[in-house]
């Protein structure tokens, strides 16, 4: 049995001393590859294992934009901001007055009336904001001159209630559609009308942003 035992132990250490020879060969060789790797190849693979590079060099991994590349970009961005907002906003918000407009050419100044039997220049307002678009306005023009947030004349956009002092105790009121003019229900009736004509120019009030 002793013999036996002698004579499977130099056995066994041969094969062990092979495994781990081999262990040893694979290692090297896997440690050979991974130094092979380019580092285009390495930078990619990390990326990919986590998703993404975090503390590295900008200029390993983006182009560099200089202050004035980055200024021009800003004002391209800003600029086809302001184009859109003006190509879209105000012909939608024009084509809604020229509508309303049409809806009650013709009718008639009434003081204290709201239908086309005869309608004043308050419930005029209080009707265009709430049936194009549908906001709801208090009926006299004392009380929409305290809606909303007061602007410049200078800063008027459509949709803006401009008002008028006409009198001691008098006020009129109108809505801005752009291009220097108003639409209201002025004694003459339903109509348009540039803000510098004479009357409406001397007795401008204020104006109110309800809507943008």
């Amino acid at each position: 049995m002793t013999k036996k035992t002698f004579l499977l132990l130099p056995v066994i250490l041969l094969f062990t001393a092979c495994s781990n020879k081999d262990v040893q060969v694979n290692s090297n060789e896997n440690m050979i590859n991974e130094i092979k790797l380019s580092y285009g190849e390495y930078k990619k693979l990390y990326e990919a294992k986590n998703k993404k590079v975090k503390n590295v060099p900008i200029a390993k991994y983006e182009p560099i934009i200089t202050p004035k590349e980055y200024k021009k970009l800003l004002l391209d961005d800003k600029e086809e901001e302001i184009t859109s907002s003006a190509s879209v906003t105000p012909p939608i918000k024009k084509q809604v007055f020229s509508d309303f407009y049409s809806e009650w050419k013709g009718v008639k100044y009434k003081l204290g009336g709201a239908s086309k039997s005869g309608i004043d220049c308050s419930a005029f307002t209080q009707r265009i904001y709430k049936e194009k678009f549908g906001v709801e306005i208090p009926r006299t023009t004392k009380t929409q001159v305290d809606v909303g947030v007061e602007v410049k004349k200078s800063e008027l956009i459509p949709g803006d209630l401009v008002f008028f002092k006409t009198g001691k105790t008098d006020r009129h009121v109108g809505v801005y559609v752009g291009n220097g003019e108003f639409l209201h229900s002025s004694i003459k009736g339903v109509q348009y009308t540039k803000l510098d004509k004479p009357f409406y120019k001397k007795n401008y009030w204020t104006s109110r942003r309800i809507i943008e």
